[in-house]
C-alpha cells in the first residue's frame, strides 16, 4: 500500500497527475491511496496532524508557501527523510535550489505519462530498499536498523559507529568490506567513512556535509 500525495495549485494539473497515477497502479496491480492539496500550508497541516505520505508530487510555484519551503518543512521540521518527493514545475531553473530537500526527481510541465511512471517505479524501489534493515550484534543484544535511517558508518579503532537519524550505535568490527553488505546508496568516501548518499546535504571537493550538519572528509584515494 502506497500513500501518494499531490500538491499543486492547478486543479487540472492535479487531476491529470492523479489519473496517470491511477492508471499506473491499475497496470501494476498496486494498492494505493491518493490525496490532493491545492496549497502548501494545507499539506503541512495534514503532516503535522500525523498524516503519512510515501510519495509526494509537489509543485514549486505554490501561492503562499513555495514547494521548496514545503520540502524544507518535511525534511527539517518533520524530520522525514523517507518520503520520496518529486518536484514539478513549469520551469527548469530550480534544480540547484532543490538539492537540500533531497528530491527523488524533478519534472517539468507539461508532464508525460512515462515521466510519472518512471518516477513511481524508482520511488517504489527506494521505499522497498529503505524498509530493509542492517543487523549487527553489540554484546548479547542484536539490533536491526532500517537502511533509510542510517546516515553513515564511521570506523573507530576496533569498533564501527553507526550514525542514524537521531541516534548512534556501535559494534565490534571493521569498516572494510562493509559496502558489500549494504545497498547501492552507500559508498566509501574515506577509509574511515561509508555514507548514505540519500542523507547528503552538500558535496564539496574535499568534504561531504550530511543532513545532520556533520562534515566528513573525502580522502584523495576516494
Amino acid at each position: 500500500m502506497y500513500n501518494i500525495g499531490i500538491c499543486d495549485d492547478g486543479k487540472n494539473t492535479c487531476a491529470s497527475i492523479e489519473e496517470m497515477i491511477m492508471q499506473y497502479a491499475e497496470k501494476k496491480k498496486l494498492r494505493i491511496d491518493v490525496q490532493v492539496w491545492y496549497a502548501g500550508e494545507e499539506l503541512c497541516q495534514y503532516l503535522e496532524q500525523g498524516g503519512h505520505l510515501d510519495i509526494l508530487f509537489l509543485d514549486i510555484e505554490l501561492v503562499k508557501l513555495t514547494g521548496i519551503e514545503v520540502g524544507g518543512f518535511i525534511r527539517n521540521k518533520m524530520e522525514d527523510r523517507g518520503m520520496q518527493i518529486i518536484y514539478i514545475s513549469g520551469h527548469s531553473a530550480y534544480a540547484q535550489k532543490l538539492f537540500r530537500t533531497q528530491p527523488l526527481d524533478f519534472l517539468v510541465k507539461p508532464i508525460a505519462v512515462q515521466q510519472i511512471e518512471d518516477s513511481l517505479e524508482l520511488a517504489a524501489k527506494l521505499l522497498k530498499r529503505n524498509s530493509e534493515k542492517f543487523g549487527f550484534q553489540n554484546g548479547r543484544d542484536y539490533y536491526y536498523i532500517s537502511y533509510g535511517n542510517i546516515l553513515y558508518f564511521e570506523s573507530k579503532g576496533r569498533k564501527v559507529k553507526i550514525v542514524t537519524v537521531g541516534d548512534e550505535k556501535e559494534f565490534y568490527g571493521g569498516i572494510r568490506g562493509l559496502e558489500k553488505r549494504l545497498s547501492k546508496e552507500f559508498f566509501a568516501i574515506h577509509h574511515s567513512y561509508v555514507i548514505n548518499q540519500a542523507h547528503v546535504a552538500r558535496y564539496a571537493y574535499e568534504t561531504v556535509e550530511m543532513d545532520n550538519n556533520t562534515i566528513l572528509p573525502i580522502s584523495k584515494a576516494y
